[in-house]
């Protein structure tokens, strides 16, 4: 009798839904743990995460990361904020370049704000940022997003040789939105092994 009998197979295969499905529920789990953490401190450089913006003016969500990046930065934690983000479909001018604008026209200095090139993904972004500290000792960085990102973020900007901290926009309206921030960290449930994996 071969060993993969019909029962076997519906056993085997029942048991691997569930370590799949315990394995998903501690991503999220850790996802909602880091998006607890505010671990605002002195950093090299304060570094915002994009989101959409809407013929030049930043969406809610991204308007709530630069608004908290313009309060950390008041607060004196870097001399300098770093705006990623990139092109949306249909757009002419990057997330970065709108999230600057805003942020001098909130009253920062013209020359503490800059607009990294656009990255198309979480991962470019970082990259672009991990390239603005070529050549530097200190690579230390204030992350500015929504909570659910902040363990993918983690891993990422560790990964490319930065010492990062992370600090969630308090006032976004996904973390407003139960529904909707639920949905956010359920989905975390996948992005963040396959980050792991991938480093993507």
């Amino acid at each position: 009798m071969p060993f993969w009998t019909l029962p076997r197979k519906l056993a085997g295969a029942l048991v691997l839904a569930i370590v799949l499905a315990l394995g998903w529920a501690a991503v999220v789990v850790a996802a909602a743990l880091a998006a607890a953490r505010d671990q605002a401190t002195s950093a090299d450089a304060i570094v915002v995460l994009g989101a959409a913006q809407y013929n030049g003016r930043p969406s809610p969500v991204f308007r709530a990361r630069l608004d908290h990046a313009a309060a950390l930065y008041q607060r004196g934690l870097a001399p300098v904020v770093l705006v990623t983000g990139g092109v949306g479909t249909g757009d002419t001018v990057s997330e970065s370049e709108v999230g600057r604008h805003y942020l001098v026209k909130a009253g920062l200095p013209d020359v503490a704000v800059l607009a990294l090139p656009a990255g198309t993904s979480t991962s470019a972004s970082l990259d672009g940022v991990a390239r603005w500290f070529s050549g530097r000792d200190s690579r230390r960085v204030l992350l500015v997003s929504d909570g659910f990102h902040m363990l993918r973020l983690q891993i990422i900007a560790t990964r490319l040789g930065l010492v990062p901290f992370t600090s969630p926009a308090p006032n976004s309206p996904i973390r407003a939105n139960l529904r909707r921030n639920a949905s956010y960290f359920f989905a975390e449930g996948f992005k963040v092994p396959v980050t792991w994996l991938l480093n993507r």
